[in-house]
Order: C-alpha cells, then structure tokens, then sequence
C-alpha cells in the first residue's frame, strides 16, 4: 500500500477512538461520502494495517486483580522448542502478550493477568513451567499501569 494521505490518517484516527462509528458518521468526519469511505477502510482491513476491532475491557472488573510480567528463557534455541512454546502459550487465556526479547537473558516476555496469588501459582506450576523447553522463568509484579496506549498515529514513512 502507498503511503497513507490525510483522508486515511483521519479515518484511522477515528477508528482507533471509537470502532463503533458507522461508515456514515466517518465519511461525514473526514468530508467524503459513504461509499469511497467504505472503500477506504476496506483497503485498509486488506493491507493489513486495521488488523481487527475488538472491545477494550478492564481487567480488575473481570476479576483479574493482578498484572504481572513473566520473563521466561527456553532451554534450546531452535524454531521447533520456540513453534512449540508458541503455539502452547496461545492456549492459556491469562497471557494477554507474548513477546520474543532481545537485550536480556530471557528469550519471551510474557504479560499475564491472574485473580489472585493461589492462581498465579497454579499458571505457574501446573502450566506454563510445564511447557517443554522452558527451563527459567522470573516474574515481576505490575504495581499500576501508567497508561496503556492503544491509538497508534501513523508516521509520515510508511513502510510496507
């Protein structure tokens, strides 16, 4: 996709404030009618920069009253143990992020949510130190996130 121009940066902007805008009230924001509105979004779902819409929820409400990061250091570095991690890790519905690092002596970084202290030692013991290949984890506590932002302004570079 060529770089975006201002009409796609509004349109993105909008989106990433309120996804429940209609393809209406966005066209009449950005000053285009319905249909290349439509057309514009649509290009963007297919390039791959609007990846999905989702609700945002709050954690603490749900009953996940501990955040908590999980660096973890696999045993051999070869893409099988890191596919097998992966694709175990996926399952389990605490972990909100799961990032490869370099920089450290851990190969993931992992952000989990948990209700309390008797569930983390569950995840801990009976799952994720029983995922093959897994051979050191450290866990940190989150004491407050300052902010979490989920609106990414596009940059003046696009890159494909």
């Amino acid at each position: 996709m060529s770089p975006l121009d201002k009409i796609d940066q509004q349109i993105l902007s909008l989106l990433q404030q309120d996804a429940r805008l209609s393809i209406t009230q966005i066209a009449e924001q950005v000053n285009l009618s319905a249909t290349p509105c439509a057309r514009r979004i649509k290009q963007l779902e297919q390039s791959g920069i609007i990846t999905g819409y989702h609700a945002a929820t709050n954690p603490q409400k749900l009953g996940y009253r501990l955040s908590l990061f999980i660096a973890v250091s696999m045993d051999r570095h070869t893409a099988e143990r890191f596919e097998q991690f992966e694709a175990r890790i996926k399952s389990f519905d605490e972990v909100v992020s799961c990032s490869i690092v370099t920089g450290r002596t851990e190969d993931y970084l992992l952000k989990v949510v948990v209700r309390d202290m008797a569930h983390y030692e569950e995840f801990l013991l009976h799952r994720l130190n029983r995922i093959e290949g897994v051979s050191q984890v450290h866990t940190s506590f989150e004491l407050r996130e300052v902010f979490n932002r989920s609106i990414i302004q596009p940059t003046s570079h696009q890159s494909s």
